[in-house]
């Protein structure tokens, strides 16, 4: 399939490189232009090609063309508890309400409330997701069949999953050229035990890879874990071999000055999910002292039961907004940055190096932005539009692996979206009689 968007505004994220006036040609799943339109005959003089017929071209009409955003931490099936059990601090919400639950959960259900919370990906203009549940081959079976591009890390505790299970999907999960792949990693520090975490980390040293789980999400779970190692949790987790190949953590609310130092040693991720943090009244990370110590810094949404949207858009203007209200600096974590954050950074955190930016040889994961709205205009600075005013009603295309799979508020999944919004309040009216 060879795709030309045309008479776009282009933001590559390649850095350095402002927004121009051009277009973007698709051949199959990658971007093979990417250039002002005044530069197509030198592209084929250059290359030695021949002019190209397209299967479909595409008038962008002054839109915005872009990378996809990356959702950097979620668990894509607890759309099942959207709404479902709000108000309640951490402790109580999860053991009380989301654990319950979870248990009646099969692979089938999750299967399916993945693909409902995949509906919420794309039109929220988010390409690929950093996945955590309970039955990954489902999980890849519904990103798969969905379209989606999906990274999923290990949510092995003491309580479910084992690190043999981890291996098996390791080997399993990760067929070149496949949507979907998966990472080791774990829930959380306190959900594992000390003898569970090394065998985890012996699996990272076999295959030399990185690691991720929920870290310091909340100052309960911080001190306690000080109280019994004399560590905090990523550095008792970093003793433990854990991050030796890098990786990185999920919210870090509670992170310490020798907790951001030893992740800019080790070159781990900060995933921070600031939508969850202030709904759930976790805290607010310090996301600007992240950046100061050249900590990369990505965005997840979190679980559509603690966040409860799957909204990018949100995610950005909090990101940067609780930094301002944290700092008591109206300067503090630039719109820029968080823009790189949702896009670029993401992309790496998720070993995805090839769907980072617009350019020749990319992974065509790409969006367009609808500009012709009043919340973009006039049109004064694209870039901190998006951060500062966007939202999920300016997502106008959403494109994974060279792929349409929103457009104009349709979708183009293999499926009828009503089936999807059928199945899942079967699955919502089975589990409630079953705890009932």
């Amino acid at each position: 399939m060879k795709i030309r968007l045309y008479n776009a505004r282009v933001l590559t994220m390649v850095p350095g490189q402002e927004i121009f006036e051009g277009e973007v040609w698709i051949r199959d799943n990658k971007i093979i232009y990417a250039d002002k339109s005044s530069r197509v005959q030198e592209f084929f003089n250059e290359n030695g090609r021949e002019m190209i017929i397209f299967d479909k071209e595409i008038d962008c009409e002054g839109n915005l063309i872009m990378p996809g955003f990356k959702d950097a931490h979620t668990h894509s099936a607890m759309t099942l508890m959207r709404s479902r059990a709000d108000d309640l601090p951490l402790g109580d919400w999860l053991n009380n309400q989301i654990f319950p639950v979870e248990a009646k959960m099969t692979g089938e259900d999750i299967y399916t409330l993945t693909k409902l919370a995949i509906l919420e990906y794309l039109t929220s203009g988010i390409t690929a997701i950093f996945d955590m549940y309970l039955t990954p081959v489902t999980v890849a079976k519904a990103c798969e069949d969905s379209g989606m591009r999906c990274v999923q890390v290990s949510a092995v505790n003491n309580f479910s999953q084992s690190p043999e299970l981890v291996e098996e999907w390791f080997n399993t999960l990760n067929e070149p050229g496949a949507l979907t792949s998966y990472m080791i990693g774990c829930h959380a520090q306190y959900t594992c035990s000390e003898e569970l975490l090394k065998k985890l980390s012996s699996l990272t040293h076999k295959y030399k890879v990185p690691f991720f789980t929920h870290i310091s999400e909340t100052k309960s779970e911080h001190e306690e874990c000080i109280s019994i190692t004399g560590k905090t949790p990523l550095a008792y987790l970093d003793s433990l071999g854990l991050f030796d190949f890098g990786g990185g953590g999920y919210h870090l609310v509670y992170a310490d000055e020798n907790d951001i130092e030893l992740m800019a040693k080790k070159n781990l991720f900060a995933v921070t999910n600031p939508g969850s943090n202030t709904k759930l009244a976790s805290g607010i990370a310090p996301v600007s002292d992240f950046l100061k110590a050249g900590v990369k810094v990505a965005i997840g949404t979190d679980g559509p039961a603690s966040n409860n949207c799957l909204d990018m858009f949100r995610e950005m203007f909090l990101v940067t907004g609780l930094a301002k209200l944290r700092d008591s600096d109206a300067s503090s974590v630039d719109a820029l940055e968080v823009l790189k954050m949702a896009t670029v950074n993401g992309a790496y955190a998720m070993g995805l190096n090839d769907c980072d930016a617009i350019a020749p040889g990319k992974k065509a994961d790409i969006i367009m932005i609808d500009l012709m709205q009043p919340n973009m205009q006039p049109i004064n600075n694209i870039c901190k539009n998006l951060v500062y005013s966007g939202s999920k009603s300016n997502v106008k295309m959403t494109m994974i692996n060279g792929e349409i799979r929103y457009m104009d508020g349709k979708f183009y999944i293999g499926q009828d979206i009503s089936e999807i919004y059928e199945e899942s309040e079967k699955i919502k009216q089975r589990i409630d009689k079953e705890l009932a």
